[in-house]
């Protein structure tokens, strides 16, 4: 059976789009395309029902991709048990990073790691927060950034920050001045939002919810400085972490915290407790220590 077949027919069931799952592995959708069908004539059944753009899974699909994800582990664990034997002289590390918070922390972490394993190809792969977690669970990646809290029994995970959320409004807005608001305060603005499968977002919406309040979003965005720019043009407010409002010109905007104890930025690095960790891997979880720390002591949980 041909490895890459059964990647991408995994990576096509777990983003639901052929086009999703080119842009993630790199290749063209006909590629895709190929590549799963030439796995189900090597199977000798179909794997998927297409209908129109969609698709829905066969009974032979369910086991393969249920299987697929096993043999996909079992050969990353293969490949990193086999890259370590070059005492990271070469090869290759993926770490999962939600595309609002790469270059806000872990710049210094990126450059203090090329200058200590200058031969070791570092990825940095860009999806939001609930697709790194459920990358890491699957395998597929073995160590990335999420949103926690995260499941205790699946995950060991360091913790370098807890950031309040503010909101962002243009200059001169009715709170300006405010020491705080509440979800109430800004209950018929509408919003500049985090795409739905954003942990954040979910996070939102369930304290809208929580509140009795009926959330209004205008335009999603996994980019902060695009979700900045929305609110300058006046199409709605935002709630960004007040690590990332320290990046905008304070004169053209208003910031007040969000006082809401449930609505908290917590991020941590996240890998797999029951997995091997090449040494990559474990070399990327020092340097982030090292960089990123937090002060106080116990939002860091190391699962050593």
């Amino acid at each position: 059976m041909d490895i890459r077949g059964l990647r991408y027919f995994t990576e096509v069931v777990r983003r639901q789009s052929f086009t999703r799952a080119a842009e993630a592995l790199y290749v063209t959708q006909p590629t895709i395309s190929k590549m799963v069908r030439q796995l189900e004539d090597e199977l000798g059944m179909p794997l998927l029902i297409r209908e129109g753009k969609s698709f829905r899974l066969t009974d032979a699909g369910r086991v393969t991709y249920e299987r697929g994800q096993d043999v996909l582990m079992a050969m990353q664990r293969l490949n990193n048990e086999l890259s370590d034997l070059t005492a990271l002289e070469r090869g290759e590390l993926v770490v999962g990073v939600p595309p609002m918070i790469g270059a806000t922390f872990f710049a210094p972490v990126v450059s203090a790691f090329h200058a200590r394993y200058p031969r070791v190809e570092l990825k940095l792969m860009e999806d939001g927060a609930t697709a790194v977690e459920n990358a890491v669970r699957s395998g597929q990646l073995e160590i990335g950034v999420a949103v926690l809290p995260v499941d205790e029994e699946v995950f060991d995970h360091f913790g370098f920050v807890s950031d309040r959320l503010c909101l962002v409004a243009p200059a001169g807005s009715r709170w300006k001045g405010l020491a705080s608001i509440k979800l109430t305060d800004i209950a018929d603005e509408p919003l500049i939002l985090y795409p739905e499968d954003f942990t954040l977002s979910h996070r939102v919406a369930d304290a809208y919810r929580r509140d009795g309040l009926k959330m209004k979003v205008a335009e999603r965005s996994g980019h902060w400085d695009f979700i900045v720019a929305l609110v300058a043009a006046r199409l709605g407010v935002a709630l960004l972490p007040e690590r990332i409002t320290r990046r905008i010109d304070r004169s053209l905007f208003d910031f007040v915290p969000l006082n809401d104890a449930e609505l908290v930025w917590n991020l941590g690095l996240i890998w797999r407790r029951d997995t091997y960790l090449s040494h990559a891997t474990r070399a990327w979880i020092d340097i982030t220590r090292e960089m990123l720390a937090p002060d106080d002591d116990e939002h860091a949980h190391t699962g050593d």
